[in-house]
Formats: structure tokens, C-alpha cells, sequence
């Protein structure tokens, strides 16, 4: 079923257009804070989860149907695609992806695999299965930014300072050019398989973009990140970009060509605004740890960002809004559901 601006709030806003109220949706909206998840997601690893289409399917509408969201987002995670492609990567509890064979030399960005279409024939059908049960609620689809792969990859797990990463990018460009190159194809065809099978969105996460210096994300990794936006954008499924503490790189990053802006909790929601491109919408940014404050204190917090959201829309030009209302980053994993609920509920009605 094809949903589109006419019939979508979060279409409308990511393209600036009139709708009926402010579209909202949590990243990380499936995951550990509902007990639903927890009693599926019992017996199975994390990427078992990931690659079986019925349990994705029933964990990614969890969250519509109880926080009344205007989106799904895909549940999935940054690795799969490099353990689709063949990467010996396992997904360590209390500790994140850990990869068996680290990317060090030249030889070893050679022999990483390239991802095919085929490889993934069960994220296209998950992607199938979805949109026929979301109906006009629009799927977004999900994938890791090059940067925070090929950080994983080139330190063998999360890295508190990057150091390996850093230290290969500024002695060996033309290397690291080439791994992120790759990375860029292997995320570029794992978006491309979910917007093909029916996703009407997509957004391209970069959890550790962060940590760079803007010269050094302009000139490493922005080229990247522009190119799969280049190769997916331009038809009528807006891409998000979004990154974690990158306040100081909202203006590259808008840069790499999305429709719409992710913005983190650290940055105010109006400062951001006079960073991005005209015409570009936002998306955010309440710190997920105020859901756990009493509501009369959250209240005002919502409404500050709501009115930097209406103020965006009349600084871009746009009809109205062209912001959506989510988290600065993700839903944590102790936050009552119903928490969620009530700030969509809100949000909804305060700005019919």
C-alpha cells in the first residue's frame, strides 16, 4: 500500500507541507522498554531476531499499537547488513557488536565483502510483511552511517575514543576512503532493498560521527554519507540523517543532501534551525531521560520544542511545521510505556 504527504503527517512534514498535527515517533520505540518485546524476543539472539520476518514485523508494530505513533521505524541494527554480507560479527550483551577478524591493512578492506540484494531477501520480505499490516502509517527504514561501521570494524567493537579509527583515517586516507566506500555501497543496498519492498522512509544513523572534528567529518566522512543520499534521495521517500552529539555538525551534515535533519537532545531545537539548509525539516529532540520526570515538569520541556519546531517551519518557508517531534536519541531502556503515550497523545493535540 503506498502512503504518501496526502495521507501521512511525518510525509508532509518531512516534505514542509500542511498536516493535520505535529507527527511524532521514538527511535528505539521497539525495544526493551515494552514487556511485549521482552516475552517475543525470549530464546533469540539479537541478530536471529533481526533476520526472522515475522518476529520483525510483530516487534516493529509493537510500538504503533500502543503509543499510537505516526511511524514505524524497522527494527533492526547497524550490523546485520555487514553479517549479511558475510562479516563474522556476533552482538555481545553488555557490550555491542564485537567483530572476530578487526579491518587493519589494505588487504583486509579488500576482502571485505560487497552486500547483494539477495543476501537479504528476508529484510525485503519483513519490509513486505509491514507496510501490508501498517496500512497508511509509514515505515521508515533503518541503516548504519559508513563512519560508525567502519568504526566497529577497524576496532573490533563500541570504542570509547576511536582511537584506531582516528589514527587510520588521518595516516591512511585513501584507505580508510576505500572502506568507507565500501560500507557506503553495503548501506546504501540495504536501504535501498527496504524502500524497493514498501518502507516510505529512511534514515541513515551515525552513533559515532560525533567524535570528529567538523574538518575532519567534512573531509573523511561527509562524501560518503552524501553519496547514498544522492543514490536513494530525490524520489518521494524522504531520507533523516541523524547523528549522536553532533550539534557541531548539523550544518555538514544537512549537507549531505537529507530531507530531513535529526537533532540530538544536547542542542537546542531553535539553534539548530539556523544550522541546516533551507528548506530541510527537523526532527527531534526531548532528552529520553526527562520521560522519567513528573509530567507537570516534562510539559513545558515538550512545548519549548514544539514552538522551535513551528518556528523552523516560518524561518524555512514551509506551509507548516516541517518538524518531527522525537527523542534526542533513544528510548531508554526503563521508561514506562505509558510515559510515551502520553507524550504522543499531547503533542497530537496540542498541535491540531
Amino acid at each position: 500500500m503506498t502512503v504518501s504527504a496526502d495521507t501521512s503527517p511525518l510525509l508532509a512534514a518531512a516534505r514542509g507541507r500542511n498536516r493535520a498535527h505535529t507527527p511524532v515517533w521514538f527511535m528505539r520505540q521497539a525495544g526493551r522498554s515494552l514487556p511485549e518485546y521482552r516475552r517475543v524476543r525470549e530464546g533469540t539472539t539479537m541478530l536471529e531476531s533481526c533476520r526472522r520476518p515475522e518476529l520483525v514485523t510483530e516487534i516493529t508494530l509493537q510500538p504503533v499499537r500502543r503509543h499510537g505513533v505516526d511511524a514505524a521505524i524497522f527494527f533492526s541494527d547497524i550490523v546485520v547488513p555487514l553479517q549479511a554480507a558475510g562479516v563474522d560479527v556476533e552482538i555481545v550483551a553488555g557490550t555491542g557488536p564485537v567483530i572476530a577478524e578487526p579491518i587493519r591493512t589494505e588487504a583486509d578492506v579488500e576482502a571485505l565483502p560487497e552486500l547483494d540484494e539477495e543476501q537479504i531477501a528476508d529484510i525485503a520480505e519483513s519490509v513486505r510483511l509491514l507496510t501490508a499490516e501498517l496500512g497508511q502509517t509509514p515505515l521508515i527504514g533503518f541503516a548504519g552511517a559508513p563512519f560508525t561501521l567502519a568504526s566497529y570494524l577497524i576496532e573490533g567493537g563500541p570504542s570509547r575514543n576511536h582511537e584506531r579509527t582516528k589514527s587510520l583515517m588521518i595516516a591512511r586516507p585513501e584507505l580508510f576512503s576505500a572502506l568507507l566506500g565500501k560500507l557506503s555501497r553495503i548501506s546504501e543496498t540495504f536501504l535501498r532493498v527496504q524502500l524497493q519492498a514498501g518502507a516510505s522512509a529512511f534514515q541513515l544513523f551515525d552513533s559515532w560521527a560525533g567524535y570528529l572534528g567538523e574538518a575532519d567529518y567534512r573531509a573523511h566522512v561527509l562524501p560518503h554519507s552524501s553519496r547514498i543520499f544522492q543514490a536513494l534521495g530525490g524520489g518521494p521517500q524522504p531520507g533523516i540523517h541523524f547523528g549522536v552529539q553532533t550539534g557541531e555538525l548539523l550544518g555538514a551534515m544537512s549537507e549531505a543532501g537529507p530531507e530531513v535533519v535529526g537533532v540530538d537532545f544536547r542542542v537546542d531545537l531553535a539553534a539548530a534551525s539556523s544550522r541546516v539548509r533551507p528548506g530541510q525539516a527537523l526532527q527531534g529532540n526531548l532528552d529520553p531521560a526527562l520521560l522519567f520526570a513528573p509530567w507537570e515538569a516534562l510539559r513545558p520541556r515538550i512545548d519549548t520544542i514544539l514552538e522551535a519546531g513551528r518556528a523552523h517551519g516560518e524561518r524555512t518557508g514551509a506551509e507548516a511545521g516541517a518538524h518531527i517531534f522525537n527523542l534526542g536519541h533513544g528510548v531508554l531502556p526503563a521508561t514506562d510505556p505509558d510515559a510515551l503515550r502520553r507524550v504522543v497523545d499531547y503533542v497530537h493535540e496540542r498541535t491540531a
